[in-house]
């Protein structure tokens, strides 16, 4: 039978710019996370189907329809990841980091998988940064986390983007509004969406966020979480909004904002963007004061956000490829191969000294070699012939404006860099 060599839908390969643009991401993240104190963490991609039924929900479309699962060769249930917070839960647990120290500050990135609909931003394979801060329910952790996202999204260059905050309250507050909520929805539900009509029965809070214009136009006169908080969540959101407002973040509350687990509490955000379709969220998050305690784990506060690394790709601003500092052409004729031999030294000891460039791996002729020089797009051509080759030096080439010069090849590695 022959090999299937073509592409999974829904699975993308990632070539420059596109892999550029991750490592962008990847390289920021690390840098403005590890200055607020979060350290990086690298969870596998499998777990324990039951894992994620706890943790997202039974009744989520995640779980329900989306999720990679799979038996092993024990008939044990598996499942690719898809979502990052559950295995930074377990291994949090595993590990007894709540043991040694009162707060930790945990990031990740990586692949994550779901079965659904492949969409502009969104693949099956699809890939996140998550930031989790443990241990503290302090509003100030809630803020701290806000602002070091907005910090990040504004060294990435993003811009037309919107903080939006909302607070879901508590688990003494929440009932009351889910009451009243369920009561209003329940003298419309003829209006309702089918997902929405079902979920009023399993997960109201979520209808609040359904993108159905019949639903989003039926719930405008629909009761206002931040009605129903009780003194001590309001005053901790105050707080939080206080900060935010002190940290120069503008922010606007979204009264749909909702999240549609019970473990969810208190400060729930969300960045998003006009410019890239319906689903304009590219990163949210919030209080999960109850999630470590409902996995097996301590009693532990948390907070935290994920961020969709495919959505902030398309918002990147266009990056300018790194030039090449030089690529290296050796002469064809007599003696070539000792030529070869010269330049393939000489090469290495540039990139040795911190220079970007490369040289022709094949014995092909003068203008083949010339034309490699033109497509890898380098500043300098170092053309060595035999002349140069008995003198230790190359002919240097400015592919930019055609002049051409002699040079000692100890010369090198400051005439290139003086030049960049």
């Amino acid at each position: 039978m022959a090999c299937n060599a073509a592409r999974i839908k829904g699975f993308a390969d990632m070539f420059p710019p596109d892999s550029d643009a991750f490592t962008r991401m990847e390289t920021l993240a690390r840098r403005i996370f590890g200055q607020c104190g979060f350290v990086e963490l690298r969870t596998p991609v499998l777990e324990y189907t039951d894992l994620f039924r706890r943790s997202i929900g039974e009744e989520t479309d995640v779980v329900q329809k989306e999720m990679f699962t799979f038996p092993d060769r024990k008939g044990r249930m598996m499942t690719m990841r898809p979502e990052a917070t559950a295995g930074v839960m377990r291994a949090y647990i595993e590990s007894s980091l709540h043991a040694g120290e009162s707060v930790s500050r945990l990031f990740t990135t990586g692949p994550m998988f779901r079965y659904e609909r492949p969409q502009k931003g969104r693949m099956r394979q699809f890939h996140q940064i998550n930031c989790e801060c443990l241990g503290s329910d302090s509003p100030y952790a809630d803020a701290d986390l806000i602002l070091m996202l907005m910090r990040y999204i504004d060294a990435l260059g993003l811009r037309d983007v919107s903080l939006k905050l909302n607070s879901l309250g508590c688990p003494r507050c929440r009932p009351a509004f889910k009451e009243a909520l369920v009561a209003y929805l329940r003298d419309r539900r003829d209006g309702l969406c089918e997902d929405c009509a079902r979920r009023l029965e399993t997960n109201p809070l979520r209808v609040l966020d359904c993108k159905v214009p019949g639903c989003k136009e039926l719930t405008e006169g629909a009761p206002r979480l931040l009605d129903y908080n009780c003194p001590d969540c309001k005053a901790h959101f105050d707080v939080v909004l206080d900060l935010l407002r002190d940290g120069n973040a503008p922010f606007e509350l979204d009264n749909r904002l909702v999240r549609g687990l019970d473990y969810y509490c208190r400060t729930t955000f969300e960045v998003v963007s006009g410019n890239i379709g319906a689903q304009s969220a590219v990163a949210g998050g919030g209080r999960y004061d109850g999630l470590v305690k409902s996995l097996g784990g301590p009693d532990v506060p948390g907070v935290g956000f994920a961020m969709g690394m495919e959505r902030v790709a398309l918002l990147l601003p266009e990056l300018e490829a790194p030039r090449k500092d030089f690529f290296l052409v050796a002469l064809p004729g007599e003696d070539c191969e000792s030529r070869r031999r010269q330049g393939f030294a000489l090469t290495q000891r540039l990139r040795a000294a911190g220079l970007r460039g490369e040289m022709c791996l094949s014995e092909a002729g003068f203008k083949s070699q010339m034309r490699q020089a033109g497509k890898c797009n380098a500043r300098y051509c170092l053309i060595l012939g035999p002349d140069e080759a008995a003198r230790q030096s190359v002919q240097v080439k400015d592919m930019d404006s055609g002049e051409q010069r002699l040079a000692l090849m100890s010369e090198l590695p400051a005439l290139l860099e003086e030049k960049r």
